[in-house]
C-alpha cells in the first residue's frame, strides 16, 4: 500500500511539473485548433470569393491556369492546380517575394477572381500558430511536437491520478460538485473534463504528432498493416527520357487531368500536380469537396500523358488509408459535422486544462504559504 502511495506521489509530481512546463504551449495549440475546426464553414460566411456559379460545362484545362499563374509571377513556377468542386474556384498557390498567395480562378473561364495573401489571412495565421507558434518552421515544429508528447504523458498520468481508490468513489470522480467552493469546483472540473476528453484528446495529439514527426506518420502504416509492406502503395514510375512529347494540341498535364475525370467522374474535388519532366504527373480525386479523405490517385507520364499507375481508394492497404485520413481524424472532418463538433469541444476543454491545473497548484501553494498567526501565551492572573 505504501509502495502504491509513493508511486502515485511520483506520478503526481511528474504530472505537475510537466504541466507547468508545457501549459502555455498546450493552451495555444488547443485553442487555435478549436478555432480552426470550422474554418471552411466560417470562410464561406465571410469570403464571397469562395463560390462561383455552377455551369453545365467542363473545367478549363490545368495548363491554362498554370500558365496564367506563371504569367502573374514569372519568378515562380506554379505546379499544382486544385479544382475545389463545381461551385467553387480552382486554386493555384504561388510565392511572390517570399510571400505565399492563393490565386482563385473561375474553373470554367479561367478568370482570376481573387488573389489572397496567405501571410495576412486570418485562418492561415491561426493554422501557422497552431503548428509552429508563428516561429520558423523547424523551431516551432519542435516546440509544438515536444509539448504534444508531454501532453500525451499528462493525459496518461492524469488518468492514473484520477482513478478512484474504491468503486464507491467513482460517481464523485465523474461529476463536478457545483455547490462547493470555487477551488473545489475548479479541481473537479480539471479532473472531470480531463477524463471525459482523454480518448479524443489522445487521438488528436497522436495524429498531430504525425505532422511533426515522420516516424510517427510511418508507424501508422506499419501498425494498420501489421508490419506488412505493400509495394503497390509506393509505386514509382521509371520515366524514360527517350519518350516523345504529345503530338496533339493537348499538353500532357491536360491529358492526365482528362483521364482522371473519366476515371472518377463523380468526385467532388480534384488536384493535379505537374512536378518536372523526369517525374510523373500526379493527380488525385476526392468524393467530396474540401474533404481530404477517401482519395484515389493516379500517375501519368510527364511527356505523353499516358497512365502509368492507378491507385483507387478501394485498392489501398489499411495502413495507407490510415495515413491519408490523418488530417481528417485530427480535425474531426473524417466524421463530418459530428466529428467536427466533438473535435471543437474537446479542443476547447483541453485548452482549459492548463488554466485549471495552474490554479490547483497555485491554490495549494498559496494555502501552504499562509502562516497561521501564533497565539500569544495566556498569562495567569493573580488571585
Amino acid at each position: 500500500m505504501a509502495g502504491k502511495k509513493a508511486l502515485k506521489s511520483i506520478i503526481h509530481q511528474i504530472h505537475l511539473w510537466l504541466g507547468l512546463a508545457s501549459g502555455i504551449v498546450v493552451f495555444i495549440v488547443a485553442i487555435t485548433g478549436c478555432i480552426f475546426t470550422f474554418h471552411d464553414e466560417l470562410k464561406d460566411v465571410f469570403y464571397d470569393y469562395r463560390f462561383v456559379e455552377n455551369q453545365d460545362s467542363t473545367f478549363i484545362a490545368p495548363s491554362f491556369l498554370l500558365k496564367k499563374a506563371n504569367d502573374l509571377q514569372p519568378d515562380f513556377e506554379a505546379t499544382m492546380v486544385v479544382y475545389n468542386g463545381s461551385s467553387r474556384p480552382a486554386t493555384v498557390t504561388i510565392t511572390e517575394d517570399g510571400t505565399n498567395f492563393l490565386l482563385n480562378f473561375d474553373p470554367y473561364t479561367g478568370k482570376l477572381i481573387k488573389k489572397v495573401n496567405l501571410e495576412t489571412e486570418f485562418f492561415t495565421i491561426i493554422e501557422e500558430l497552431h503548428m509552429y507558434l508563428l516561429l520558423p518552421q523547424e523551431i516551432g515544429k519542435q516546440i509544438v511536437g515536444i509539448s504534444t508528447i508531454i501532453f500525451v504523458i499528462l493525459l496518461l498520468s492524469g488518468i492514473v491520478l484520477w482513478w478512484p481508490k474504491k468503486i464507491k468513489y467513482l460517481k464523485q470522480r465523474l461529476s463536478v460538485k457545483w455547490n462547493a467552493r470555487w477551488r473545489r469546483i475548479n479541481y473537479d472540473w480539471h479532473n472531470v473534463t480531463g477524463f471525459y476528453t482523454s480518448i479524443v484528446a489522445l487521438i488528436l495529439a497522436v495524429t498531430g504528432l504525425a505532422f511533426a514527426y515522420e516516424p510517427v506518420h510511418d508507424s501508422f502504416y506499419s501498425v494498420a498493416n501489421l508490419g506488412k509492406h505493400y509495394e503497390l502503395d509506393f509505386f514509382t514510375s521509371e520515366i524514360k527520357n527517350s519518350a516523345k512529347k504529345v503530338q496533339n494540341k493537348q499538353q500532357a498535364v491536360d491529358l492526365a487531368f482528362q483521364q482522371t475525370l473519366d476515371l472518377q467522374p463523380e468526385s467532388g474535388m480534384y488536384f493535379i500536380w505537374k512536378q518536372d519532366e523526369n517525374s510523373p504527373i500526379i493527380t488525385g480525386a476526392y468524393p467530396k469537396a474540401l474533404h481530404f479523405d477517401h482519395q484515389s490517385n493516379y500517375q501519368f507520364h510527364p511527356k505523353t500523358g499516358a497512365l502509368l499507375h492507378q491507385s483507387g481508394y478501394d485498392t489501398k492497404s489499411a495502413g495507407l488509408k490510415l495515413q491519408e485520413m490523418t488530417y481528417g481524424l485530427h480535425s474531426g472532418q473524417y466524421f463530418r459535422l459530428a466529428g467536427k463538433i466533438i473535435a471543437f469541444l474537446c479542443s476547447l476543454f483541453v485548452s482549459a486544462l492548463p488554466i485549471t491545473g495552474f490554479y490547483i497548484w497555485y491554490g495549494r501553494k498559496f494555502k501552504k504559504s499562509q502562516k497561521k498567526p501564533k497565539r500569544k501565551p495566556k498569562i495567569a492572573k493573580k488571585a
